[in-house]
């Protein structure tokens, strides 16, 4: 008894929890997207227990640890400063050969350069300055002296260079070196070679360091001194549960065995799963609460959270839960509704991989209470000025209550918080300027956008009022009823009255074929006398109405209204007609394509377009019971064909829409008094 008790109550909840509606289809590819975006937000959301260590200096200590025995430990931050205070004097360097080459080089140039000019009577360019006499010596040298003085040159500016040839030396200095190298020859010759061996190696270097050799030489230096350490007794408190761990303290507990940097296969799979289940819950909810939801939109609120996570793991810390979670929230409640936006935020918030500990803790709760007060203020703005007025008063109230929540409890700053308020506003301020462009790419919706698109100046609105306008008015008869219709059901009102005047735009393609349009007693379609074509002329205001919204740019819920307000209903006429002829007619072919609807909105639309020119056709005299029959007949007929069945509308709420269909035409039928009007008077009503 117990299990089967068990078992009703779990149907019970499915069927409470089932879409009152019928889902959206997904394409495989769609689906295969939206799956591995989960698996992004699960293996980023495991990452930590995959590549990084479970502790690290800075995070918050998750568990409180005392010493279980005495030990030194080494500073590894008081090592580290040390090695960079010795950096600068103990840098070691050693001869570059390609340095050297080019130097030697440099002279063997300078070298030509004084035979040329020894050999010309010409004026040439010199790389030093020569006296008379000094060049009367060198046109007086040998060949054989010539190369003996140069080979000198060359071997005292190989004994310099293979010194070492530090940058910055004074250029009397390395004369005076360049004079000792060349003792052994005579004047003048000591003096030329020693000026061009300063012109070859003044203002250069062929010394370059070696890190190798420098950390030696700095290691062994802190050899000589002693390495810094930490000494622990038994006992000592290492670190506190809830407080931030300092370098020293890893470095204790990293001595003790307590950090673990190996990959950990079981913490990761689990984390992962976790951040799996969670995308997959989102989905599903997502999906529960917005039937109609096109996997663009479900990658949308898929991409922040994936965003989230990234930059959280990226700032460690430093990343701040409001900017990150109340942006995304309202975003995605204004497009997708506030129980939408609500999951997201539950989600995220879920899967916030720092520790909740501390002020971390409190900053995060203050994040969430924020995006929820957003997400369920954002479905109700009508108005761009009131999603901005928004954006001022959510951070306002966010750097209020963390001010309040923070006080005591290592509170970062005025400041900081000020900083982040204006932050919040920034981006609160930027995603209402790109909230156009997002709405267009991810076919969101917002309150606002529906409000503009029911301007009755917008062109294609006005196209229906100037070239259709029985049409026209009969749009704006049947909105008047669905508008009142879904406000006593609970639904969407300015989805049902935007969408009820674009439901028969289609009709712009040849407005003289419906009823509303003609003048007098004329009827085109008694001079066709062809239920076939007449049929198909009334099918294609659907399929024209279709190609008027993609023209127009009209968003998928909206051109959804188009042929879904006729779903698969009889033409009953030219059915009639057609059998009269040909009992044999399939009535298929006098159906429309459909769909049927797949929305309580779209539904209530087809019922009040049903419903309106029956309701204007009764006699004055017609009380409310007859009117309320009437209706009802109407409403179980396109229930009992079908129309109804995808629709998620119960029949507790068809009586809703009866009474409320009722009410309209009660306004809509209220008596004038007739006033008597003279001859020559008049008199206004």
């Amino acid at each position: 008894m117990r299990w089967q008790w068990l078992r009703t109550q779990w149907r019970l909840l499915l069927r409470t929890e089932r879409p009152r509606q019928t889902l959206a289809w997904w394409r495989g590819q769609d689906t295969a997207s939206v799956a591995l975006v989960c698996v992004l937000v699960a293996l980023l959301t495991s990452w930590p227990w995959l590549v990084e260590p479970n502790l690290r200096a800075g995070m918050v200590a998750p568990f409180t640890v005392r010493a279980p025995r005495d030990a030194k430990v080494v500073d590894s931050t008081a090592l580290e400063q040390r090695r960079q205070q010795m950096l600068p004097r103990t840098t070691v360097q050693v001869v570059d050969d390609e340095a050297s080459t080019l130097l030697r080089q440099r002279l063997d140039e300078a070298l030509r350069a004084m035979e040329a000019q020894a050999g010309s009577n010409e004026t040439l360019v010199k790389p030093i300055s020569l006296s008379e006499g000094e060049r009367r010596w060198l046109r007086q040298l040998t060949p054989l002296q010539r190369t003996a003085w140069e080979r000198d040159v060359r071997q005292a500016q190989l004994r310099m260079l293979s010194q070492g040839l530090a940058p910055g030396v004074a250029d009397n200095q390395l004369l005076q070196a360049a004079t000792l190298q060349l003792e052994q020859q005579g004047e003048p010759g000591r003096g030329v070679g020693a000026r061009l061996l300063v012109h070859a190696l003044q203002g250069q270097s062929n010394l370059r360091s070696d890190p190798a050799l420098s950390q030696r030489r700095i290691e062994a230096l802190i050899s000589q001194e002693g390495i810094p350490t930490i000494a622990v007794k038994q006992g000592d408190l290492v670190v506190r549960q809830g407080e931030s761990i300092s370098p020293q303290a890893f470095d204790v507990l990293d001595f003790f065995g307590l950090v673990n940097r190996r990959p950990r296969p079981l913490a990761w799979l689990g984390h992962f799963m976790e951040g799996l289940a969670v995308c997959g819950v989102l989905i599903l909810l997502l999906r529960r609460w917005r039937p109609s939801l096109e996997p663009r939109q479900a990658l949308l609120a898929l991409a922040a959270l994936l965003a989230v996570q990234g930059v959280t793991l990226w700032l460690g810390p430093l990343a701040s839960p409001i900017l990150l979670l109340v942006p995304p929230a309202l975003l995605l409640a204004q497009g997708l509704g506030t129980s939408c936006g609500l999951a997201w935020l539950a989600a995220s918030s879920l899967l916030w991989p720092l520790p909740l500990t501390g002020v971390v803790g409190v900053r995060l709760l203050v994040a969430v209470a924020v995006g929820a007060m957003a997400a369920m203020a954002a479905d109700r703005q009508r108005s761009r000025a009131g999603l901005l007025q928004l954006a001022v008063l959510l951070p306002a109230g966010a750097v209020l209550l963390q001010w309040l929540l923070l006080q005591g409890r290592g509170l970062p700053g005025q400041l900081d918080l000020l900083g982040e308020g204006l932050m919040l506003g920034g981006l609160l301020m930027l995603g209402l300027l790109l909230a156009p462009l997002v709405e267009t790419f991810f076919a969101l919706l917002t309150r606002a956008r529906l409000l503009e698109l029911a301007d009755l100046e917008r062109p294609l609105l006005r196209r229906l009022s100037c070239e259709a306008p029985g049409t026209f008015e009969h749009t704006l008869m049947i909105a008047g009823l669905a508008e009142e219709g879904a406000r006593s059901i609970g639904a969407d009102v300015d989805l049902v009255r935007t969408g009820a005047l674009y439901h028969d735009v289609g009709k712009l393609h040849g407005p003289q074929w419906f009823i509303e349009n003609q003048e007098g007693d004329h009827n085109p379609h008694d001079t066709l006398n062809d239920p076939d074509a007449s049929a198909a002329i009334l099918q294609a205001h659907v399929d024209e109405g279709l190609k008027l919204a993609r023209r127009y740019r009209l968003p998928r819920p909206l051109a959804d209204f188009i042929p879904e307000h006729q779903g698969t209903l009889k033409m009953g006429y030219f059915l009639h007609q057609a059998r009269e002829r040909d009992p044999h007619v399939p009535e298929s072919h006098f159906r429309y394509r459909g769909p049927a609807p797949r929305s309580p909105e779209t539904a209530i639309l087809m019922l009040a377009d049903g419903c309106e020119a029956a309701l204007r056709s009764l006699p004055p005299n017609t009380t409310e019971q007859e009117a309320r029959q009437m209706v009802r007949r109407i409403l179980e007929a396109r229930q009992r064909d079908g129309q109804l069945a995808s629709s998620g509308i119960s029949r507790g709420e068809l009586t809703l829409l009866i009474r409320a269909f009722v009410r309209v035409w009660k306004r809509m039928r209220h008596r004038r008094i007739p006033y008597p009007i003279p001859a020559h008077k008049a008199f206004s009503a």
